[in-house]
């Protein structure tokens, strides 16, 4: 399965943007997808993650109430709804899937490229 993320930009502060992680194969239906995030200078960190069929979501403290994922299986497709940004949510982001449906602990075997977001005061 190859993933690629999309959607980055750049935003000012408080404003929504919503990447997208689509990926290639059809095991990314059976798949366990998760968000992170670098910034510059700083580690990876966690953002989001959803379950193989949607039905389960977990979210970084720094993310919650603010950031929606979302998982559509037709569309081979993982979303990151970004609400409320903030000049520290200013990262690179990358979507990783776990093929073997991990849960609550994905072992992410594939990883995207990453797409850039800048959110600006």
């Amino acid at each position: 399965v190859q993933l690629q993320a999309s959607g980055g930009g750049v935003v000012q502060v408080g404003g929504s943007l919503r990447l997208s992680c689509a990926a290639s194969g059809r095991a990314f239906m059976f798949s366990t997808v998760g968000w992170f995030r670098q910034a510059p200078g700083k580690e990876r960190e966690f953002v989001a993650r959803v379950s193989w069929n949607g039905a389960l979501r977990n979210y970084a403290d720094a993310v919650k109430d603010r950031f929606i994922i979302s998982k559509d299986n037709s569309k081979y497709t993982v979303f990151l709804q970004m609400g409320s940004l903030r000049p520290d949510d200013t990262a690179t982001y990358y979507c990783a899937a776990d093929p073997s449906r991990g849960w609550p602990a994905p072992n992410y075997k594939q990883w995207g490229q990453g797409t850039l977001v800048t959110v600006s005061s």
